[in-house]
Parts: structure tokens; C-alpha cells; sequence
């Protein structure tokens, strides 16, 4: 029987299905999936998983918004992803979902075994949490959280896990790279919040003891006397490898809640649902059969686990480097091998995000260039086949123009000059020029070259043939001083280095050498020029013959590099050098261990056509305006399942089914990492966008008439607008939790409102009139789609609605009573 071929298990986030894909959601699975293509070539057996998180209290809170049940939304926006990579040509294994029953019985169990082996306790936790980014921060009330937005004041009962225990196991495990993290950056970043602040303990040391603290971590080779060391108290120990940490620095951490519902229960005890980073972490588990007893699947988990490779945004290092291994090792469960952290896809110089309205969509990308580019070089092709070209525009795009780790910047000029220079008139251009001079100069054949010489005797014996064709050629060879050495060392050497670069994911130079590779090769053709070769005369079509197989078995070479990352124009590729299929290739291993030599003489080339049509700068532009209508769409309507699912009037959401956001990620800053747990049940606010002000009042308010006279006077003449102008205006019930004026500023108060769904902070310029006392828990009525604004250095994002009889007469706020049957959030029409 043939051994097994070695398995390489391979993952990218779970995506938040509070945001639909992006191209920031994009760069990470095509990083996984030209890892996939590349591992399958080299004769492993990879599996690709991907999918989307859907638990949580910023789900629940979305469905609502949205009038919908919270299994329906995570099904609209899941398959929004889904639908996507499938479309982008993206060859996942398995696509799971957190709301999969086999996933919630295998998250049950993982909490069940930790509980068994003593590292979960009950305990109750009064902090401050960010929803969206579904963590606890450190500070006191209203402190901004890693999302820009206000925390929310939180009291629950929860289940804590030991995460302190784990502090030395992970230094040592990370430290002597048995978990290894890349880049090296994330590394010593996750090492310096394991270690603590060793300078303040030191300093603490140091004052109870008169020692002074060494400003060194000495290593494990480091022949360092106990003499040396500071004393070791609960402020300073050392690691395995001799470097210093803070005994403490690293907490228990919450792993359930208690105030909604949207989640996996915890065994036993209903009321409690699994924090959702344990939730979705496990997901690396239960996707290869952990918490099913099957044979099948206990097989399959022996096969994939642990995992190899965990392809992450760097804003998740933390959990991914802490909480899971931690998770792992209190369940005695093996660790994932590796850990590799990107960077973030910058757009006008900052994250995407959708409250920035700085996203740019896979899809704009996809249709201008399948559309715009291909179907007008090829009106016959496929939507299908358009899409596989413009998603290797992408791929090579944000491979080549990102060194992997770093944040890099996108724009769709720049995506539009990488294209046309490196795939048009780079790659693309050297294979049509070669394949047409084979065409007409070879029968359409690849030409026979001497199989008894060595690519470095077959170029000599090339340079000593043009001296020799000086006297019988009918035009000057335009040799030159050519360097022929440089096409020599460069094809025979660049397989090895492209390799060595993509182990150590450096995909942007990996693929700079593969375009030295085709600038020189083209420069060689360019030189020599078999069209100025005699080649009547037998020895210049032998060198003819010699030069153009010097080409088409570079392309071959080349092709075979980019396959991973260019997938569906390498195939085209491939065909026409008369290969047949790149992916059957691939399957045999033909892509690995690249010698000279592989394309046969006589081997008849394929239809030709162009490879990659030019863009027009224009398309800058076409994009451009993609995007603008796609924001500019109307706004969904009510969904008919409101009344069912939540008992209340249906409400028009602002647009909370069409997030444009990362995906959910934890951010911190290093003074005050704090405790993450998953959502809470709100007491203070939730800040969405920046302050709003109306124009024409000064109070910051909505008034239903600016007329200076008396009340029974008649009414100024007013604008008319259609009914669809007024349609426009979003008109919400939403109850006043904070109330407090606002330092050096008389006319302002700053409001904490709860929309039901979520919670905004509003400045409103009604101080003169109401007292922060008076306004408290009082049911309002605000606009909540007005474009947000900054005043005195705060943001706001909403309007009251009042109305008042003059500019300086009191504006009367509208009210709904307690004991009136309408929920927070609802809709007024």
C-alpha cells in the first residue's frame, strides 16, 4: 500500500458575518488558497478550511435592527461569502459555519473537557465592554474601546477560564518556537504582553531590596550567576530561556454570558452561552471532526490535527497566540504548528472600514475587469471565465504590491499600473511574442534542441554561433554585449529562490524574481532577434531553433512558478505551449522540482490568443463609480418576519444587512489590554460615526417650525418635498440613559441614547432648557440617519426631534410614555 501523502492543514479566519466580504476579507483566503495550489504541487495533501463566525451579541443585536431573525441574517451574509470565493475560483475543502449543529456539539464538549480538568471557575465581573469588537476593555465608564466607540458598562455572572495558569507555558512555547509566530514583529509582540511590564517590576524589586534590576533578559546560553539575577519574588521570574516576565501579568479570562442568548449554551447550565472567540476558535477542531465520535471522524481528526498553518489579520494575534494555545493545553490537546499574521489593506491611508466609507468591494474589482478588460478582448468567453481573469488580477495584485505581515496600501490606479506593467506588457507579452515567432519560425512546433548539452553549454555554444553568423547573416544580430549568463544563471536558479521565498511568505519579492526572470528572457529575444538571423543558412536556424526553446522553456518554467497565484491564466498558458491541463500537471507532481529541459522538442503549441488584455486608465474611474452605486443604493425594506420573530412594529434597519466592515477582530492597545468576553447586555452607550448638527438650529435640535412669531401665527412658506424626500428620513424611538453637560459649553448637553439595537451618544444644544436630571429615562423620538459630526472634540450621531415656537422659546421634545406599547428602535411613519 503507498504511504500517505504528508498533510498540510491549513486555515484562515472565521469571517464576522457582521460585515459582508471584502477585499481585505479576500487577501487572506487567496494568501490560504495559492498556499493550498503550492502545497498540492509539492506532492502534500492539503486542506483548506474557511468560514463564517456567527454567534454573538453584535449578531443578535444586527438581526433586530434588520427585522429579522438572527439565524436568517448570519444565512444572508454567510452566503454572501460563500458565494464570493466560489466565484473567485477559490479551492477551499471545507466551509463551515458556527451555527453548524456537528460545531456546537464539538464546542459543548471542549467546554465540558475544560471544566472536567479543572480550569473553569464561576465568577461574576463588573467591566468595560466593546461590542463589536466583542471584548472587555480596561477603564472606567465611557472609555474608548479598540473600535473607537464608548464602552458599555457590564455586570454579569460568568464562567472564567484559568488563563493565568498558562503564563510560563506559552513564553516557553513561543520563545523556543515550538508555536512558532511570523512575522517576527507579531512575535515579540504576543512575547511582550505575556511578560508583562518588567520595568515597573523591576523598579519594584529595586526599591525593596536596594538590587538593581539587569536591563537584560539573559538568554538560556547566557552563563549568568545566580548572584546577577535580582531576587526572584512574585514581581520577577524567568522563562526556560533565561528572559525575564512578570508572574501575574497575564488573567483569567470570561468564557460565557449571560445577558443574550445568540450563542451555544453551556452544558448544563442554558443561561450561559460560550464566549464566542472559544466558540469560533474551536471551529479549527470541529471542522476536522473533534466532537464526533464516528470512526469516520476521529479519523479524520487523527489525520489533520493539529493544525499547520493559521492565517490570520494581525489585529487577532492575541487570540489566536494566547487564548487558543492556552485553550489547547488545558484540554491536552496538540498545538497548532504555526501562526502567520498579515497586515491590513489600507484605502486612503487608513483600515476599511464601512463607518469610514473607505470599503472597496471584490465584486467592483471582478466586474470592471471581467466586463471591461476581458469581454471586450474576448465577447465570446464566459461570465464564469471573466471572473477566473479579473480574480487573478487581484490575486497577483495584492500579492506582488504587499510585503506579507505589513499593512500596504490599495488604490485602483495602482492595481491598474501593476497589471498593465507586469502581467500586459510584462509575463503576458513574452508569451505572445515567443509562442508567434514558434508559430511562424518552427511549424507551429517547439523547436528540437540538443538534449546531449547543458543549458550553460547550449547558451555557449549559441554566443559562439553568432560570432560565427557575423559573415552570413543578412542584417547586423544585434548581439551586442549581451550578457547570456544572466538568462543562464536566472533560469537555473530561480525555481530554488522562489521557493525559499514563498516558505518564508515574502510573496511580494518571489514574484518580483519571476518578473526579473521575464524581463531578462524578453531582453535576450529582444537582443538577439531571430528575425535578424540568416536562417536559410542551417547554422542560424539552429541557433533560431536554440534561442526560441531558450524561451518557450523559461515560459515553462515561469508558468509553473505563478500557477499558485495566477491559476486560471497559468492554464491558459499551459495549453498553449500544447501541455494540455496545468491542474492535472500540478496533480503530478510535473510543477515540482523544475529541470531543464521538460518541454519536449515537437510538442505542437495550442490555439494562441491574447493573455492578458491592456486596461485603460479609464477603468479607474468605471470602478470608481461602481462603488458610489453600490453606497448610493436604496436601503432594504421591512422584512414581513419582524412581528413573528420579535413581537414589534417592523423597522427599516440602516442598511445593518449590508455591513462593509472588517472582519470581527480585537485591537488593543498595550497600557490596557483588558479581559475579552463576547457581548453584554448595555447600560451605558455604544457610539456609532461622529456628532450630527442640524444647520438651522442651534440647539441641535429637529424643530417642526424656525417661525420667530407667536404660536397661532400663520406659518412661513415652506419647500415642498415629495413624499420621497420625506421617506428619507429616519425616525426612531429611542430612550435617554446619560444626560450630562458638556465642560465650557452652555448650550450643550451630551446625550447617551438606546436605540434597542444599539447605542449612540448624541450632542443636542438644549442645556438652557432641560437639566441633565429632568432628561434621563426619558422615551424620545430621534433622526438616526443624519450624516454624523464632531463638536468640541466629541463625536455624535443623531438628532432629537422637538418642536418650538420661536429661536429662543423652549423646544418641547417628542415623547412617547412608558406605558406606550412600542419598543426601542421602532420606526415612526
Amino acid at each position: 500500500m503507498p504511504e500517505a501523502s504528508p498533510k498540510f492543514f491549513l486555515t484562515t479566519p472565521i469571517y464576522y458575518v457582521n460585515a459582508r466580504p471584502h477585499i481585505g476579507h479576500a487577501y487572506t483566503t487567496i494568501v490560504a488558497d495559492v498556499l493550498k495550489r503550492r502545497h498540492r504541487l509539492l506532492g502534500d495533501d492539503p486542506y483548506f478550511l474557511t468560514g463564517t463566525d456567527e454567534h454573538g451579541q453584535k449578531i443578535e443585536r444586527s438581526a433586530l435592527a434588520a427585522g429579522i431573525p438572527p439565524q436568517q441574517f448570519a444565512d444572508q451574509v454567510s452566503k454572501e461569502f460563500r458565494t464570493l470565493w466560489d466565484r473567485m475560483g477559490l479551492k477551499y475543502d471545507q466551509f463551515i459555519r458556527t451555527t453548524d449543529p456537528a460545531h456546537k456539539r464539538g464546542v459543548q464538549k471542549f467546554f465540558a473537557e475544560l471544566q472536567a480538568r479543572g480550569h473553569i471557575y464561576l465568577s461574576s465581573y463588573t467591566g468595560q465592554y466593546c461590542v463589536s469588537e466583542e471584548i472587555f476593555v480596561e477603564g472606567p465608564p465611557g472609555t474608548i474601546g479598540p473600535d473607537g466607540r464608548p464602552t458599555e458598562t457590564v455586570t454579569e455572572e460568568n464562567y472564567f477560564f484559568r488563563l493565568s495558569n498558562f503564563q510560563l507555558p506559552l513564553l516557553d512555547l513561543i520563545e523556543c518556537d515550538t508555536l512558532l509566530i511570523r512575522p517576527l514583529s507579531r512575535k515579540n509582540e504576543i512575547l511582550s504582553f505575556l511578560r508583562g511590564n518588567i520595568a515597573a517590576a523591576g523598579n519594584a524589586v529595586n526599591a525593596d531590596t536596594n538590587r538593581s534590576v539587569p536591563t537584560f533578559a539573559p538568554s538560556a546560553k547566557d552563563d549568568v550567576s545566580d548572584e546577577v539575577r535580582p531576587i526572584q519574588d512574585a514581581r520577577i521570574a524567568y522563562s526556560a530561556l533565561g528572559n525575564a516576565y512578570v508572574p501575574g501579568a497575564l488573567r483569567d479570562l470570561s468564557i460565557s454570558r449571560s445577558s443574550f442568548s445568540w450563542g451555544i449554551p453551556v452544558p448544563e447550565d442554558e443561561k450561559h452561552v460560550i464566549y464566542v472567540w472559544l466558540d469560533a476558535l474551536a471551529n479549527y477542531m470541529t471542522a476536522v471532526g473533534y466532537g464526533d465520535d464516528s470512526a469516520e471522524a476521529q479519523a479524520k481528526f487523527a489525520r489533520f490535527w493539529p493544525a499547520d498553518l493559521h492565517i490570520v489579520g494581525k489585529e487577532i494575534t492575541r487570540q489566536h497566540c494566547i487564548y487558543w494555545p492556552a485553550f489547547l493545553l488545558a484540554a491536552g490537546l496538540p498545538l497548532p504548528k504555526a501562526v502567520v499574521a498579515h497586515g491590513w489593506l489600507l484605502f486612503e491611508e487608513s483600515k476599511m472600514s464601512k463607518s469610514k466609507g473607505n470599503i472597496v468591494r471584490t465584486e467592483t474589482i471582478l466586474d470592471a475587469f471581467g466586463t471591461e478588460v476581458y469581454a471586450k478582448q474576448f465577447p465570446d468567453s464566459t461570465k464564469h471565465e471573466q471572473d477566473l481573469f479579473a480574480a487573478d488580477v487581484l490575486r497577483y495584485f495584492l500579492l506582488r504590491e504587499i510585503s506579507f505581515g505589513q499593512d500596504g496600501s490599495f488604490s485602483f490606479d495602482a492595481l491598474i499600473t501593476r497589471y498593465n506593467a507586469d502581467l500586459a506588457n510584462g509575463y503576458g507579452n513574452l508569451v505572445s511574442r515567443t509562442l508567434a515567432m514558434i508559430y511562424k519560425y518552427s511549424n507551429c512546433e517547439i523547436p528540437e534542441s540538443p538534449r546531449d548539452q547543458t543549458l550553460s553549454e547550449m547558451l555557449e555554444s549559441l554566443e559562439a554561433s553568432l560570432r560565427k553568423l557575423s559573415a552570413i547573416s543578412n542584417t547586423q544580430t544585434a548581439k551586442g554585449d549581451y550578457d547570456f549568463n544572466s538568462v543562464r544563471s536566472l533560469v537555473e536558479v530561480t525555481p530554488l529562490v522562489f521557493s525559499d521565498l514563498i516558505d518564508r511568505f515574502d510573496y511580494s519579492t518571489a514574484l518580483t524574481v519571476s518578473l526579473m526572470m521575464v524581463s531578462t528572457v524578453d531582453q535576450m529575444l529582444t537582443a538577439i532577434g531571430p528575425w535578424k538571423i540568416n536562417q536559410e543558412h542551417e547554422l542560424g536556424s539552429r541557433v533560431v531553433a536554440q534561442l526560441l526553446y531558450t524561451a518557450a522553456e523559461s515560459i515553462r518554467i515561469i508558468t509553473a512558478l505563478l500557477y499558485p497565484t495566477l491559476p486560471y491564466a497559468t492554464a491558459v498558458v499551459w495549453q498553449q505551449l500544447g501541455l494540455g491541463s496545468i491542474e492535472a500537471a500540478a496533480a503530478r507532481g510535473e510543477l515540482n522540482n523544475l529541470q531543464w529541459g521538460g518541454l519536449k522538442p515537437g510538442t505542437k503549441l495550442g490555439p494562441l490568443s491574447p493573455i492578458f488584455p491592456r486596461a485603460d486608465k479609464g477603468l479607474a474611474q468605471i470602478m470608481t463609480a461602481m462603488e458610489q452605486k453600490q453606497q448610493e443604493k436604496q436601503k432594504p425594506t421591512p422584512s414581513k418576519l419582524v412581528d413573528e420573530a420579535f413581537n414589534t412594529s417592523p423597522v427599516t434597519p440602516d442598511d445593518p444587512t449590508d455591513p462593509a466592515a472588517a472582519p470581527r477582530t480585537g485591537t488593543f492597545t498595550e497600557p490596557s489590554p483588558g479581559l475579552q468576553v463576547a457581548g453584554s447586555n448595555a447600560e451605558t452607550t455604544e457610539r456609532h460615526g461622529t456628532p450630527s448638527h442640524h444647520e438651522a438650529h442651534p440647539s441641535g435640535i429637529f424643530s417642526s417650525s424656525q417661525a420667530a412669531g407667536p404660536a397661532d401665527a400663520s406659518p412661513p412658506p415652506s419647500v415642498q418635498i415629495a413624499i420621497d424626500d420625506f421617506a428619507k428620513i429616519e425616525l426612531r424611538v429611542a430612550k435617554i440613559l446619560v444626560a450630562e453637560r458638556i465642560p465650557k459649553a452652555d448650550k450643550l448637553l451630551r446625550l447617551e441614547v438606546d436605540l434597542g439595537y444599539e447605542k449612540r451618544q448624541i450632542l443636542s444644544g438644549i442645556a438652557q432648557w432641560y437639566t441633565p436630571e429632568e432628561l434621563i429615562g426619558r422615551r424620545i423620538v430621534v433622526i438616526t440617519n443624519l450624516a454624523p459630526r464632531k463638536m468640541r472634540g466629541l463625536e455624535s450621531h443623531g438628532m432629537l426631534l422637538a418642536a418650538s415656537s420661536g429661536e429662543d422659546t423652549k423646544p418641547i421634545l417628542a415623547t412617547f410614555g412608558e406605558s406606550d406599547e412600542i419598543l426601542l428602535g421602532s420606526r415612526l411613519k
